[in-house]
């Protein structure tokens, strides 16, 4: 399929991918057997390679995004993929909300003791509308210093409109030339990274592995860890596979091309970091137009968060059972509602949805100690559910895609 647009560099071939199994080999045995230097040292090149994702990540969600809109902007395409990538966030995460209320009642995770347990205490220092103050940027350069994805993705669209809207002259083109340049400058960068991920993946697994053997305890928190995982999977293998079997696609190819994202997703805990493998991977392996994932898919990495509505909707839920609030099916209803309301408003960061879903128990004044029994729990939580919203973005892209250009 054609594309326009500054090509994004392949995201893997079969040398890629013998070079990933073998870091991700090293990177558990570093794990296991490992001395306290080279546990310092995959420390060190995991910490490295997040910040190379936020460095990339946010810059390319700016200028995707105004690139985009600035050159289809003026026609009905543009419109039409807003559209359908609307109706596909809200759908699938209302969906993934639901499927973890019905998995709520079906574990029914029982109340625990949590004596001496305690939150980090940042947690209770900001409530919810607070966070969504600070969607509002009072300063252009503010969101991309502090990296508010949210508050970027509304600057670009501000930006890429008003350019559309410019009368034709020089100035416009200047302006447009500009953004596509830096555009194809941040792909080549990718392309870079990309070829040294191997050693990012090496790092990221052998952090994993040495936090795993220092002890997870679950203990009682068994049944609810149950519901968030069970959630997440069901939603990942069952509900997105079909959906893009209705819309007459093949989710094994889609899932095959887009293996690369997911195993960065996976190890990196942020679905915003891991956009630029998630762009080539979608673009280069699974077909879709550069207009389609260059718009889609850095709007869906802040709106679309799957996995985030099911850790909401669990977690305060539970805390909320906890706290002696009972639970009825309209509080069920109402907060599958909320759950996906706030997961659209979070920040594609690790930990965004532990940190949202205390400010949410915060506002409403439920005790939120427990929070600190499931930080042990939530890095595996957080590995999964990113990896379901990279996923869940991948399969909105390839449906917007077909929508527009198969039918």
């Amino acid at each position: 399929m054609t594309q326009s647009g500054t090509p994004i560099p392949s995201a893997i071939n079969w040398g890629t991918a013998a070079a990933y199994a073998a870091a991700i080999v090293l990177g558990i045995a570093n794990g296991l057997w490992g001395t306290e230097i080279t546990h310092i040292a995959s420390d060190f090149v995991s910490t490295v390679f997040i910040r190379i994702f936020k460095f990339i990540s946010v810059p390319i969600i700016a200028v995707s995004i105004i690139a985009t809109l600035a050159t289809i902007s003026q026609s009905s395409e543009s419109g039409k993929i807003f559209r359908h990538t609307i109706f596909y966030t809200l759908f699938t995460t209302i969906l993934a909300a639901s499927v973890a209320a019905v998995l709520y009642i079906f574990f029914a995770p029982a109340n625990i003791s949590a004596a001496g347990a305690a939150a980090p205490a940042s947690i209770s220092k900001h409530s919810y509308l607070e966070y969504i103050q600070t969607v509002i940027p009072d300063n252009i350069l503010a969101p991309f210093l502090s990296a508010n994805v949210l508050s970027v993705l509304l600057i670009a669209a501000l930006v890429g409109i008003a350019i559309a809207k410019m009368p034709q002259s020089d100035a416009r083109k200047c302006i447009l030339n500009f953004f596509l340049g830096t555009q194809g400058v941040l792909f080549i960068i990718v392309g870079w990274v990309i070829k040294v991920l191997p050693i990012g993946i090496f790092g990221f697994i052998s952090q994993l592995v040495v936090e795993m053997v220092s002890g997870v305890e679950i203990g009682g928190l068994g049944s609810y860890f149950a519901t968030v995982i069970t959630a997440n999977f069901v939603q990942m293998l069952l509900v997105l596979p079909l959906l893009l079997v209705l819309r007459g696609l093949n989710p094994l190819r889609v899932a095959k091309g887009m293996a690369p994202a997911l195993a960065v997703a996976f190890f990196s805990k942020s679905s915003a970091g891991t956009l630029p493998v998630t762009m080539s991977c979608s673009e280069n392996n699974v077909g879709v137009r550069a207009s389609v994932a260059r718009f889609v898919l850095p709007i869906c990495t802040t709106i679309n968060m799957n996995g985030c509505a099911a850790f909401i909707f669990v977690t305060v839920i539970f805390l909320m059972q906890n706290a002696g609030v009972e639970i009825t099916a309209v509080t069920m209803i109402t907060w599958i509602l909320i759950a996906t309301i706030a997961a659209v408003g979070n920040a594609g960061v690790p930990m965004g949805c532990f940190f949202l879903s205390a400010s949410l128990l915060a506002s409403m004044d439920i005790p939120i100690h427990l929070m600190g029994v499931i930080l042990p729990v939530y890095a595996v939580i957080d590995m999964v559910e990113t990896t379901l919203n990279v996923w869940s973005d991948s399969c909105v892209a390839a449906c917007v895609n077909h929508d527009l250009y198969e039918d």
